[in-house]
């Protein structure tokens, strides 16, 4: 009787205890109830504490949910490794191109209400998008500038070449081909602008390859973000806020930390671990700029992003708020590339997966080098963070760190752990 009310008393004290989101997923009293042993879940906590004190890892937070159940919510390291200050729960991190999962929803909002058409011209939003030309040779080595040869576009760019990266538009802070010269040197990220006035930049450069032929990573859920704007005639932030941000609890979601009261809150990397690309390195938060990045630049906590993962493992929906049809969901998370787009010289996706609305779609159980489910679909920062989403297996994994120069070694690390402690997976 006396192991009943203790196990009684600490169920009550976590669900008090919990952040608001608790009373959704809940949380697993006993790893196994949801199929991961324990024992090597603690394999996990090991590890990143061993990193810690190796000063590999800054700081970190992890949360893995199953079944609609939190099996694993542990932090490590510190805030600010420079100041100690241990990592809270609640940390305010810089999401980087985690954003773009949140931008496509926005973005699908808009094509379940009949508002926008993925197979439209991004022209028809954009009109300053009508005249742009394609490098005719972006080979590493090929001639640039003046001596680059321009060709007008086979077909428009849509806007679902926007969503999957294949407009032809690139980034320009990594990689050497020619048109990335040309990004570099424009210093598109120069000064404080609208979305409306860097899609006017974005619009002046020549395009990488034929709209829909192939995969480059590029600034194209930005010019998103921009149609956003046009389509729903609120800024991004404010449509995003209205109709996922503020239904689904996320209030530590946005583009700025403008609320001092959260600033003591933002998690740091090392001083001499900021840079993530060529004149591309962590900006500060707290200083709000114009620019509402769809890309690249919200920031917000680990249980925020659980609460949009969950959303969208339960097909669109959460405590009873319906953000996007289930249909839609299945649509985002399919393969969006076929056969007749090909991987770029820098396919981030990898081996063994595609590319659908917003995120990496796994359409193999093998060539990665990584273990998972086919359907699995996942994302990550550029600053550390990472998600995947299982929906094969019904769970999710977030990890939230600062430390861009450790990011693929850690989504490695995690990946082959968590599915090591999942040993039952048709649970």
């Amino acid at each position: 009787m006396r192991a009943l009310k203790r196990i009684l008393f600490i169920a009550l004290f976590a669900l008090l205890s919990a952040p608001s989101f608790a009373q959704t997923l809940g949380y697993a009293l006993n790893p196994g109830d949801v199929g991961f042993l324990p024992d090597r879940l603690e394999r996990i906590t090991e590890t990143l504490k061993d990193d810690v004190a190796k000063e590999t890892l800054p700081g970190a937070v992890l949360l893995i949910a199953r079944h609609g159940k939190i099996v694993y919510f542990e932090t490590f390291g510190a805030l600010d490794p420079q100041k100690k200050e241990p990592m809270p729960k609640d940390a305010i991190f810089r999401i980087y191109s985690m954003s773009k999962p949140i931008a496509s929803v926005a973005a699908m909002i808009l094509v379940e209400e009949g508002k926008l058409f993925l197979e439209d011209p991004v022209a028809k939003y954009l009109p300053q998008f009508k005249d742009v030309k394609v490098a005719a040779n972006n080979q590493v080595g090929a001639p640039g500038g003046a001596a680059m040869e321009l060709v007008a576009p086979v077909r428009p760019m849509t806007v679902q070449d926007l969503m999957r990266h294949t407009s032809g538009i690139t980034y320009g802070f990594f990689g050497d081909t020619p048109v990335k010269k040309i990004y570099a040197e424009a210093k598109v990220f120069v000064g404080d602008f609208t979305n409306a006035e860097f899609a006017d930049r974005i619009a002046k450069m020549p395009l990488s390859y034929q709209p829909g032929t192939t995969w480059d990573y590029s600034h194209s859920t930005d010019i998103l973000g921009r149609i956003i704007e046009v389509v729903s005639g609120k800024t991004l932030y404010e449509f995003e806020k209205e109709r996922i941000l503020d239904p689904l609890g996320m209030s530590d979601t946005s583009f700025y930390v403008t609320d001092k009261e959260k600033q003591g809150r933002v998690a740091e990397p090392y001083t001499a671990d900021r840079a993530f690309g060529v004149d591309a390195a962590m900006t500060d938060p707290r200083i709000a700029m114009k620019w509402q990045s769809a890309g690249g630049g919200m920031v917000g906590t680990t249980t925020d992003y659980a609460r949009f993962l969950q959303m969208l493992l339960n097909g669109g929906t959460l405590d009873g708020k319906r953000i996007i049809g289930p249909e839609t969901v299945a649509f985002m998370t399919s393969d969006h590339l076929g056969s007749r787009v090909v991987p770029g010289p820098y396919y981030l996706p990898g081996p063994g997966y595609s590319f659908g609305l917003g995120f990496a779609v796994r359409v193999a159980p093998g060539i990665s080098a990584q273990p998972g489910s086919v359907g699995n679909y996942q994302w990550g920062g550029a600053g550390g963070t990472a998600f995947w989403s299982d929906p094969k297996r019904d769970f999710f994994v977030v990890f939230m760190m600062q430390s861009p120069k450790q990011r693929l070694h850690y989504r490695a690390v995690l990946s082959d752990m968590v599915y090591a402690a999942l040993t039952d997976p048709d649970r």
